[in-house]
């Protein structure tokens, strides 16, 4: 396999106050094609701060990121919203639903800011949400459904421009156990059956064993990396 991500010499710095706080330290780091690794660590560690750079959220202070050979930290503003859009996959914790439209409807939201046609727009839509097995819910608005569904419907909504990249902050960090483990094995199949890379943000030991790879952050650093030695969920 070959980097997808390519990180090199990252510093992240934040101004707070007048007080400048260094959130990574010179962190080199390479995220193969097709992984599926988690991110591990303590509050304030960094983790979320490294998601934002990998998915050109956010740009380093110093080093550089390389994306599919693409150098994100050098793209204009204009440049940077267009590859996201058509990139990245992003899936959060609180699922970031716009309660006003169906379904169906926000799932479409990515493919607003590409020249797809309406009618291509919602056939796409409908068979990311068949993906993750939601075809019933089509016209339910987000307060119809349940938090696990809500969140495939997040994934659906990540999955619907076919990205390169798809980032999870704390996914199931909302969500019940067998909800959870719903949405970690639907992770685990757009993984294994569809190639989708995906980079995980956690506190739960229990979804990081779920991916094939867990890094570890402290104060900044990369401090450890270890493969899961766990066979996939349900076998």
């Amino acid at each position: 396999m070959t980097a997808l991500i390519e990180l090199r010499q990252i510093v992240k710095e934040f101004t707070r106050g007048g007080e400048t706080l260094r959130v990574l330290e010179n962190l080199d780091l390479d995220v193969e094609r097709g992984s599926f690794e988690a991110l591990m660590g303590p509050s304030g560690s960094g983790k979320s701060t490294l998601l934002n750079l990998m998915a050109g959220l956010d740009r380093p202070t110093g080093g550089s990121i390389a994306v599919d050979g693409k150098r994100v930290d050098r793209m204009s503003e204009g440049e940077l919203a267009y590859w996201r859009a058509n990139s990245v996959g992003f899936v959060f914790q609180s699922y970031n639903l716009l309660p006003v439209l169906t379904a169906v409807e926000n799932v479409e939201l990515p493919l607003l800011l590409s020249p797809v046609h309406a009618t291509e727009r919602r056939k796409r839509a409908e068979v990311a949400l068949k993906v993750v097995g939601l075809t019933d819910r089509m016209s339910h608005y987000p307060r119809m459904l349940s938090g696990g569904q809500e969140q495939r419907v997040s994934i659906a909504r990540a999955i619907v421009a076919d990205p390169l990249l798809i980032v999870a902050d704390e996914p199931t960090g909302d969500l019940d156990r067998r909800s959870a483990d719903e949405i970690l094995t639907l992770l685990e199949t757009l993984n294994s059956e569809m190639g989708k890379t995906i980079v995980m943000v956690t506190h739960d030991p229990a979804a990081a064993a779920r991916a094939k790879l867990t890094r570890h952050l402290d104060k900044g650093r990369l401090r450890a990396t270890e493969a899961s030695a766990r066979e996939p969920h349900g076998a």
